[in-house]
């Protein structure tokens, strides 16, 4: 009997967890959907808790340089508190909502090459607790969508996309890390910017849309970049003209020669004022342009994040 307690306590003879999404991306504000499948150990198992936690690698900026690591951005109990007898197969459906800001990984099929988990936490009285990891897909808003097919169209080739820890001052911003769409830019804006850095802040109501061009050949005021934010709602967004609206913002951005100044947060960049976070620069998990072939480092770095899942 007490080899039996301790073979349990090391998760031998208990239960298991696997979780099951549903198919097809998942959107920022909407439902998570999908099941959790639990297999009955060896003997009778109190449930204790089932919760789901969203996971996502973020990039941090220091005084050494940068690193890379997890950081949890949402919790949800979505089951537990029932005995779970020998052998037992059961399944434990959850819908649960998304955070209106949550990444998105993915634009017409094409991975962007951002890694988002969900981990399973199985809570078992008087065994060893388990755990499972499966990657989570998450497609862009029809706005937000509607903004990166016009700056597409506009002539922005996709660069690359990562996860920056850290808050962009002067927003309403409430995850602790931000998302940034590196843009190459159009042919006519070649001479003007190096770089142009999208970031969504998605909310109930709309999303602002902030916009930094790095700076080139003198054009901003040296050692700062152009940073201009815009709102939009999410009425609607099939009967604008995005080609105009995007192209409007792009002026504007070129136009404005107000530079914010920049400096360090507890070892994090960022711009004061209306402000956006300073960019590290490509985290060499480039795409190419839009529509073109994901590179073999994306899927090396998403598929590490996935590997060992216990």
């Amino acid at each position: 009997m007490v080899l039996k307690r301790l073979l349990s306590s090391l998760g031998v003879g208990g239960p298991t967890v696997d979780t099951l999404l549903d198919a097809g991306p998942a959107r920022p504000g909407e439902q998570l959907t999908g099941r959790v499948h639990l297999q009955g150990g060896d003997r009778d198992f109190e449930i204790e808790q089932i919760a789901l936690e969203l996971l996502a690698l973020v990039e941090a900026e220091h005084e050494h340089g940068e690193s890379q690591g997890y950081v949890a951005f949402d919790r949800f109990v979505v089951g537990g508190g029932f005995r779970l007898a020998a052998g037992e197969q059961r399944e434990v459906p959850f819908a649960v909502s998304l955070p209106w800001e949550t990444p998105v990984t993915e634009l017409h099929g094409q991975s962007l090459g951002v890694a988002l988990g969900v981990r399973t936490e199985l809570a078992v009285a008087g065994a060893k607790d388990k755990s499972d990891l499966d990657q989570l897909t998450v497609g862009p808003l029809p706005a937000q969508e509607a903004v990166l097919e016009a700056l597409g169209q506009l002539g922005f080739g996709f660069k690359s996309a990562d996860l920056e820890y850290g808050r962009l001052t002067g927003t309403g911003q409430r995850l602790p890390f931000y998302q940034e769409l590196e843009l190459t830019p159009a042919p006519q804006y070649a001479l003007a910017f190096t770089e142009l850095e999208v970031t969504f802040l998605a909310g109930p109501e709309g999303m602002d849309v902030i916009l930094e061009a790095d700076k080139k050949g003198g054009l901003f005021p040296s050692g700062h970049d152009a940073v201009q934010r815009f709102t939009v709602s999410h009425v609607g967004p099939a009967g604008r003209d995005w080609n105009a609206e995007v192209g409007g913002w792009i002026r504007q951005l070129v136009e404005h020669r107000s530079s914010y100044g920049a400096h360090s947060d507890h070892g994090h960049g960022h711009h004061s004022g209306m402000g956006t976070a300073m960019a590290a620069g490509a985290a060499g998990v480039a795409v190419g342009v839009a529509g073109g072939l994901v590179a073999a480092e994306v899927i090396d770095e998403v598929g590490d994040f996935f590997e060992g899942d216990e």
